[in-house]
Order: structure tokens, then C-alpha cells, then sequence
């Protein structure tokens, strides 16, 4: 079933998803105004904003507020999340944002790590500490914390990234643990090889796509639709009883 055919409601609820404009976002973006979410996009690519404002059909265009801002700029984010806080509970925060250089291991700079965490991780959990005293208030709060299928070991030259999201998924089941009594659940979605603009740095496409579709189960790539119906399900009510776990979303490549 695609995300279209969904009937997880989340009418009414405020949802914050990072890096909303592309890749993965817009297509979670679109699937979360259809259920009734009162929608509030961050990115900072302008022009992914403005073709997600274009995308939205008239019907949601009032659930959805845009909101241009660099997760690097630690003030801006807080001022950002200080406005959306001040009067209502954020219900659920999709933290989907992330960069991905691919270098050598020596060659990042002390500079590029930094940035990485900044934004991979940092940011995320400066969106969390925001979010959290109106969740715990009405005891109720999803957080949906994208992390990666590198952490299975098999991608070279994106350590600090890596890094990033092993960090992520260690958040993920200490925050389930430690917000579960309040009836917050912490989850973590993996995305597989999905054809995003982040593919752009192997060198050989159709190589790449050959050895995709070669190591997952199920031949064919995935695309957002996949991804959005995670989310729907775990940003549900009945979702409650699941908290600290991992949902690969990867076409079966990764088994445990």
C-alpha cells in the first residue's frame, strides 16, 4: 500500500520534519498533510521550499507552514523552534535532515566534522530538548529519528556520516527509555539505497543501481512513498505500544 492509501489519522497534530523540501521529505511532507497534519517544514534550500509550497495541493495548503532555516545556525534554529513552542505543543518531531560529504577519512577537516554533527545530530536533539515540555505536558509525543543503512558497514568514505547516525540511534533508545513514561515514543526509521540526489557522489550510476537491486530482496528501488508510510505509522496513536526501535525500510538488504 502507498503512503496515498495510508488511513493513519494525524488530524490536528503539529509536526515538525526537518530537511521537508527534498529528497525523502517531500514526499513525507505530502503524505503527512494528507492525513490531516498541521505541517511545519524546515529546510534551509529556498528553492526546495518553494517547490514543495508549488507541489501542495490548494486542500492543504493551510495545514502547511514553511519555514527556511539552516540547521548549522544553532541561534536561528532556537528562535525558529522558540516561536513554534510558544503557544502550542510541537506533537511529533521527524528529524529526517542530514549532509553527506564522502571523503577519505583524512581528508575531513576537524571543520567538516564539526559541521556534520552540527547538523546530523546536533540540531536534532536542540529540536528535541524544545519540543519535549509540551509532550510530556499533554503526555503524548512521537519523535521519528531518520538514521541510515550505511551503519551496516558496507559504504567507504562517509565516516563522520556514519558516525552521525550510529549517534542517532543511540539517542533513539536512550530518549525511549527516558521519555516513555510520559507516553512519548522514540523511534528510528533506516532508509536504504534510495535514488536521491544524494547518489550524485558515486561516480558510476548505473553500476551503483545494478549493485542495489543485486543485494536487496526486493528488485526494485524504493522511493518516497515507502519512507512516508514509516512515518505514518510510526507518528500514530497506534503506534503507542512500539518505542526504541530500528524499521528498515530497505527492500530487504539488511536482516538481523
Amino acid at each position: 500500500m502507498s503512503a496515498q492509501g495510508m488511513s493513519f489519522s494525524l488530524q490536528n497534530r503539529r509536526v515538525l520534519l526537518t530537511g521537508a523540501g527534498g529528497g525523502l521529505g517531500l514526499g513525507a511532507s505530502l503524505a503527512l498533510l494528507r492525513q490531516g497534519a498541521h505541517l511545519l517544514a524546515l529546510d534551509r534550500d529556498t528553492d526546495a521550499l518553494q517547490k514543495l509550497r508549488e507541489t501542495v495541493p490548494d486542500a492543504f495548503a493551510d495545514q502547511l507552514q514553511i519555514l527556511p532555516v539552516d540547521l548549522a545556525d544553532e541561534t536561528a534554529l532556537q528562535h525558529t523552534l522558540d516561536r513554534l513552542t510558544a503557544d502550542q505543543a510541537i506533537d511529533v518531531v521527524i528529524n529526517n535532515a542530514a549532509i553527506y560529504p564522502s571523503k577519505r577519512f583524512e581528508d575531513y577537516t576537524d571543520e567538516d566534522r564539526a559541521l556534520i554533527h552540527r547538523i546530523n545530530v546536533s540540531a536534532a536533539l536542540q529540536i528535541v530538548r524544545t519540543a519535549l515540555p509540551g509532550m510530556r505536558q499533554q503526555q503524548w509525543g512521537r519523535i521519528i529519528n531518520v538514521v541510515s543503512i550505511t551503519l551496516s558497514g558496507g559504504w567507504e568514505l562517509l565516516q563522520p556520516y556514519v558516525e552521525s547516525k550510529g549517534a542517532m540511534l543511540g539517542n533513539t533508545r536512550a530518549m525511549a527509555r527516558e521519555f516513555g513514561a510520559t507516553g512519548i515514543t522514540c523511534n528510528a526509521i533506516s532508509p536504504g539505497a534510495f535514488p536521491t540526489a544524494a547518489e550524485a557522489i558515486h561516480p558510476d550510476l548505473p553500476g551503483y543501481e545494478r549493485m542495489v537491486l543485486a543485494r536487496q530482496s526486493i528488485k526494485r528501488r524504493g522511493h518516497a512513498d515507502d519512507i512516508a508510510a514509516a512515518i505514518l505509522f510510526l507518528a500514530s496513536t497506534e503506534a503507542g505500544f512500539i518505542t526504541g526501535q530500528t524499521l528498515s525500510v530497505d527492500g530487504g538488504w539488511v536482516m538481523h
